[in-house]
C-alpha cells in the first residue's frame, strides 16, 4: 500500500510531535509514533518510561490505545519517529500489536527529528506472523 505524500506527511508530523512528549527520563531516548485508522484519522503516541523496568510504554502501543478508545479497528500505516544512527522500527512486542490491527502490506514509516529515513511493510518486519486468522473463527473477535 503506497501513502498519499500528505498523508505521509500528517503521519511524521504527528509522531515527530508525539515524540516530543515523551516520558524517557531514564534512556533519554524519545520515541514518538503515529497510526492511521480506516476512517483517516492518525492517533499518537510517545514512549512512557517507568523506574520499574520493564513497565513503561512504547510509542506505538500508546497510539494503538488511542486508536482503538477511538473507535478505529485496522491500522492503515504507521510512523515511527526516533533520534539514532539507524533507522528506529517497532520493537518485537508492538509488530505483534500491530499485526493484530493490520495487514502485511502495510507501511512503516521510520524517520529522526528531521526526515524519513526508511519505510518498509508491517510483512517485512514481522515474516511469517501470527494473527486472528490462526484462531478457530468462534475464538477470533
Amino acid at each position: 500500500m503506497n501513502l498519499p505524500p500528505d498523508t505521509e506527511a500528517r503521519l511524521l508530523a504527528a509522531a515527530r510531535e508525539a515524540r516530543g512528549r515523551a516520558h524517557a527520563p531514564y534512556s533519554r531516548f524519545a520515541v514518538g509514533a503515529a497510526l492511521l485508522d480506516e476512517q483517516g484519522r492518525v492517533h499518537a503516541g510517545a514512549n512512557i518510561e517507568n523506574a520499574a523496568y520493564p513497565e513503561g510504554l512504547c510509542a506505538e502501543a500508546v497510539a494503538l490505545a488511542h486508536l482503538v478508545m477511538a473507535g478505529g479497528r485496522h491500522v492503515q500505516a504507521a510512523a515511527v519517529i526516533a533520534d539514532s544512527p539507524e533507522p528506529v522500527t517497532p520493537c518485537g512486542g508492538c509488530r505483534q500489536k500491530l499485526r493484530e490491527f493490520g495487514a502485511a502490506d502495510a507501511p512503516v514509516l521510520s524517520g529522526d527529528p528531521g526526515t524519513l529515513r526508511a519505510r518498509y511493510t508491517l510483512g517485512q518486519l514481522l515474516p511469517a506472523s501470527f494473527g486472528p486468522q490462526h484462531l478457530a473463527d468462534d475464538a477470533a473477535p
